[in-house]
């Protein structure tokens, strides 16, 4: 069954899609429905999602305890997209920071896991996922420099949404890596891109509610909206990508935010919420 996405309109207007749909309950997870979803963009905290396979997949192996206590260093403290810069405690476990990363996409807990993880391993993990062009390139930083990778991350919608079904398929590293990915990402409460069309609570939506389930992670900075998730209904289940970039100096905020929704809504009718 394929699918037809809504018009995008802002496209005509310098916005720049990647979009991309899959059919979680298919044999090799099927493209439903696309556009130019080879297409490379800027897709902001999105590529946090390699940082906690990358995670998963160490404390699987016995190469990394999520118990092991771990402190910010003053280097890596930024504000904004998350809840440690605000904390009085400055030593946390790593696991805790997961889910921090996957609840608020906390930049403090990313580079502080980065750290840890190593930026060379994360991005081998997203080619071992079989990404060419996704990846996260780099910390977080307030300021980037000369020196300095361009961006936090980038991806085009077709890979990301093949990780996304894999993810739901349990297809990432292993099973038990999969689902303790799905568990972080559940937490996630940011429902104001695709998953706004789900009339779900974004403070808690782990369990299905109306038969929806919905786990994604979303990506924003002034010129990105990217979100990218897994939505299961009654009927059956999709992995998407959806990411949009416009120029700098240009406000395209609300007609990419519109046709995202419009989106979800598509979605919501397919899988039978």
């Amino acid at each position: 069954m394929s699918l037809v996405l809504p018009d995008l309109a802002s496209a005509r207007d310098g916005v720049r899609w990647s979009v991309c749909v899959r059919a979680v309950d298919e044999a090799g997870a099927p493209v439903l429905a696309s556009y130019t979803p080879e297409v490379v963009l800027r897709t902001a905290s999105v590529g946090k999602v390699f940082l906690l396979v990358e995670v998963a997949a160490r404390a699987e192996a016995g190469t990394l305890d999520l118990d092991e206590p771990i402190a910010w260093a003053d280097a890596e403290h930024v504000a904004d997209s998350g809840l440690w810069y605000l904390l009085r405690q400055r030593t946390l476990p790593l696991g805790d920071l997961a889910w921090l990363v996957g609840a608020f996409s906390d930049n403090l807990a990313t580079n502080v896991l980065l750290r840890r993880a190593g930026t060379a391993a994360v991005r081998a993990r997203a080619t071992a996922l079989g990404c060419v062009d996704s990846a996260l390139l780099d910390r977080v930083r307030d300021d980037r420099g000369p020196g300095d990778p361009p961006t936090l991350s980038r991806g085009r919608a077709d890979e990301l949404s093949a990780v996304l079904a894999g993810l739901a398929r349990g297809e990432v590293v292993s099973p038990a890596v999969s689902a303790q990915v799905l568990r972080w990402l559940a937490a996630g409460a940011d429902l104001s891109m695709v998953g706004s069309a789900f009339g779900l609570d974004p403070l808690a939506h782990a369990d299905p509610d109306r038969g929806i389930t919905l786990v994604n992670k979303t990506g924003t900075i002034s010129v990105v909206r990217a979100d990218v998730g897994v939505v299961t209904g009654p009927a059956r289940a999709v992995a998407y990508a959806a990411l949009a970039e416009w120029p700098d100096g240009a406000d395209h905020r609300d007609a990419v935010l519109g046709s995202m929704r419009e989106l979800g809504t598509t979605l919501r009718g397919h899988v039978g919420g």
